[in-house]
């Protein structure tokens, strides 16, 4: 599917103007969801670019990163580090409803941009800081970046095998997760604001306190247990049997049996009915307690079939399964083909790509991807002159001075 075929017209957010003054990843993304259900989203970036727009891996000496996470956006140059260019982005705050912003905290006092400066120019703007420890605390005037953000949050310390060293989680977890909840907490304040009548207000999104809130049961269990969770390796710390096994194939495969009545669907499906009732394995409790026996059975029982095999076993049996997927695999499963899941967009320095689609789905407004990724300033003369109301020639000064 392409951009141009998933165009929608009537995407919730239509009428929402959004200012994204991050860098990177944390909040910019927030920016990039809301922009996807039918915001807005002005990206302003220093007249170098921002940080993403380098990153790699490059195809022909453009981003590929900047191509999935820039779309949506309109790009204007401004360096706001410059007294003009700070009253630019306070009439920009006038006719907007939404500022993004990610860097650490004080900067933007700094500037002369903080939250009650901006309020003086639009009383109900909303202004969300994402930081990596917070606005307040001891650690607040500390850079803090994704990996920086796991590691505090506690899920580093988790991730990997019990004899080996803690690793990083994959993917940019933190801040990817991190934006998520700074839009999510923008569209609460919007909602305060317009359907209930309320006032602009200002959001505090840190890295370390969203990955500590996705930490599970780890606070509980040592507030009443004294228990400090350790790393698990591929198992669920909560469930046995579980985790990654590998094929008679030298293809591997995910497990989670939670519950007795499907460890009792797996357990008939590998034969081993006689585990069902075995007082070992009778209860979660028991299982877990017995973990590295049942893993074992497990283990020893898909090793002697094939990935197609097991799948098809246990898909019969409605036993949770899956292959552990590449993105290979993503690109030629009928499942992702079916729903869409990967669109293709135009870029402008990449050429056309292919790219993850959008999510969640909303039945009667479903959002889109309607522009690629900006090229830098591409839209300052629409912004500047169309928005604002600066001629022509004065935008033609304030490159000159490096304004924008």
């Amino acid at each position: 599917m392409s951009a141009k075929e998933q165009q929608p017209d009537n995407r919730p957010l239509n009428g929402v103007r959004i200012l994204d003054i991050g860098t990177a990843l944390a909040g910019p993304f927030g920016g990039t969801l809301l922009g996807e259900f039918g915001a807005e989203v002005i990206k302003i970036e220093h007249p170098t670019g921002d940080l993403l727009r380098k990153a790699p891996p490059l195809y022909q000496g453009s981003s590929l990163f900047w191509a999935v996470e820039g779309r949506n956006k309109k790009s204007i140059t401004l360096n706001l580090s410059k007294p003009q260019a700070q009253q630019l982005l306070k009439e920009l705050v006038r006719v907007s409803d939404v500022v993004i912003e990610n860097y650490q905290p004080g900067t933007l006092e700094k500037w002369n941009l903080g939250y009650e400066e901006l309020q003086k120019y639009n009383e109900e703007i909303i202004l969300t800081r994402v930081s990596g420890f917070g606005q307040s605390g001891p650690y607040s005037s500390r850079p803090g970046f994704d990996s920086v953000g796991m590691a505090m949050g506690g899920l580093t310390y988790l991730t990997g095998y019990p004899d080996s060293p803690p690793v990083r989680p994959g993917p940019a977890v933190c801040d990817y997760f991190t934006g998520t909840l700074n839009a999510l907490g923008t569209m609460i304040a919007l909602y305060h604001r317009d359907a209930k009548k309320g006032k602009g207000q200002w959001l505090d999104v840190s890295l370390y306190e969203t990955i500590f809130r996705i930490s599970e049961y780890t606070a509980a269990a040592y507030d009443k247990l004294g228990v400090i969770r350790e790393r698990s390796g591929s198992r669920h710390a909560s469930v046995a049997p579980s985790g990654n096994f590998r094929t008679k194939d030298e293809q591997w495969v995910v497990l989670i049996p939670a519950g007795d009545a499907i460890f009792g669907r797996l357990m008939r499906a590998m034969g081993r009915e006689d585990l069902i009732g075995n007082p070992r394995f009778d209860s979660m409790g028991k299982r877990l307690e017995n973990a590295p026996e049942i893993q074992a059975i497990v283990a020893s029982w898909v090793g002697q079939h094939t990935l197609e095999e097991v799948c098809s076993i246990l898909n019969q049996a409605e036993v949770p399964v899956s292959k552990l997927y590449n993105i290979q695999d993503i690109f030629e499963d009928p499942h992702y083909q079916e729903r869409g899941n990967l669109i293709e967009i135009d870029d402008p320095g990449v050429g056309r790509v292919r790219v993850q689609g959008v999510t969640p789905r909303l039945a009667g407004t479903p959002g889109g991807v309607v522009r690629p990724a900006p090229t830098l300033g591409q839209h300052n003369e629409e912004i500047y002159c169309g928005l604002l109301g600066y001629p022509p020639e004065e935008l033609t000064r304030l490159k000159e001075e490096g304004v924008i």
